[in-house]
């Protein structure tokens, strides 16, 4: 059995680098509609939607489902787009992820992106590490396929000594020719300052090459590395171009008690400037409450936008 898999995964790898080569890219249709363009991330909202992996909630309030936040985002924020956090899973196990598909449809959301967060060591000097890691990032790309989402978020690697570029560069295109072969796109956050830095993603997706990985700008993330705005938007003119179906949208982030607040409207005009076509998810970040932080965000939004 392990042979027989071994060789479908090899054949499936093969293929997408022979259709890489080949020109294939990914080919969403994108809305044009400036509410269709919207989307919420479930991770603000971790205070309310219950943790299956942790053995107790958050907080008393965290008894909502994934599918029950569903619904909230169409009631409530009168968007179409939902992208739920990995940890908000029950499982990935597929007929889970096929019932948690039936519920958006019903609710009538579409899901932009999943932001995979596992604890995975790709780059591990144990081989086994690296292996199960690259098994799990794979059935995060299969549930994508069940969910019709364009795309999955994953954590840049971290290596180690001298070869740390090339070990997060060969694992990332590893996943990536995966991901083609199923056409779903792998998408790499502004999001740790250290190890996702903007410089380092980049460096990453342009040795990498390949069309089926791309950066996720984060509107504020960067804010984190020195507080310095006209860097944030420095980095922003930067990962955009490399942007393909997915953008947070927040205006403000804290660390260590203090507040680092960025410009919507001109991150906005970034965005445009670079041609970037695909979804905004709102992620709030603050101290106020989450339903009236996206409220807030979505109003700017569509500004932007119409």
């Amino acid at each position: 059995m392990q042979l027989f898999m071994g060789r479908r995964e090899f054949l499936e790898i093969s293929l997408a680098l022979v259709a890489s080569s080949n020109g294939t890219a990914p080919n969403v249709h994108f809305p044009t509609n400036p509410r269709e363009r919207l989307a919420v991330s479930s991770y603000p909202f971790r205070e309310f939607i219950a943790n299956p992996a942790r053995a107790h909630s958050e907080s008393s309030k965290a008894g909502m489902t994934l599918e029950q936040f569903g619904e909230t985002v169409v009631q409530k924020f009168d968007v179409p787009g939902i992208e739920p956090w990995s940890p908000h899973f029950e499982s990935i196990e597929p007929d889970y992820v096929r019932s948690l598909s039936s519920s958006f449809q019903r609710s009538g959301l579409r899901v932009v992106n999943i932001p995979v967060d596992e604890s995975v060591h790709l780059c591990s000097a144990v081989a086994g590490e690296r292996d199960s890691g690259m098994v799990t990032l794979r059935r995060w790309v299969d549930a994508a396929v069940i969910l019709g989402s364009p795309s999955i978020r994953v954590h840049l690697p971290r290596g180690n000594g001298p070869d740390d570029l090339r070990c997060a560069t060969d694992m990332m295109k590893d996943l990536a020719n995966y991901g083609a072969s199923k056409d779903i796109v792998i998408n790499l956050e502004n999001d740790e300052p250290d190890s996702e830095n903007p410089d380092r993603v980049l460096k990453v997706i342009e040795a990498a090459n390949t069309p089926y990985l791309r950066s996720l700008p984060d509107f504020c993330n960067s804010m984190l590395i020195n507080g310095q705005s006209e860097y944030n938007y420095r980095a922003l003119q930067r990962l955009f171009p490399h942007a393909y179906n997915i953008s947070h949208v927040k205006d403000q982030e804290s660390e260590n008690g203090k507040i680092y607040r960025v410009d919507v409207n001109q991150i906005f005009a970034i965005a445009k400037k670079a041609d970037y076509r695909g979804y905004f998810s709102m992620e709030w970040e603050g101290s106020r409450d989450p339903y009236e932080g996206t409220k807030g965000l979505i109003e700017v939004s569509l500004r932007n936008l119409t």
